[in-house]
């Protein structure tokens, strides 16, 4: 029996850090897909929220997804910082043919 697990992430628009998206998946790589073709999500496809800047991944979904409502709530310098954190230079952290 396969484990499974669930991904909180965060997106960022490509061309600037103005917008961020931040989501729960099951499957990371069909997500990035997802957003970057525009589908799944109208927000993220009206902002070109494109860049996959930060992953945390859980092995139960209600974590993840009080994962998920947690970082909503907080303040954007907060994100900011959490990003940071985990990766200094703000990479795309998925491959192009996500």
């Amino acid at each position: 029996m396969s484990e499974r697990r669930y991904f909180v992430y965060i997106m960022m628009t490509s061309n600037s850090l103005n917008t961020m998206y931040i989501g729960v998946t099951n499957d990371i790589g069909r997500r990035v897909f997802e957003h970057r073709n525009r589908k799944g999500s109208e927000f993220a496809a009206k902002y070109r929220v494109t860049r996959l800047v930060y992953v945390e991944e859980f092995e139960n979904p209600t974590e993840a997804i009080a994962r998920e409502k947690q970082l909503k709530g907080w303040k954007r310098i907060r994100k900011n910082q959490l990003v940071r954190a985990a990766n200094p230079t703000w990479a795309d952290l998925a491959p192009e043919s996500s």
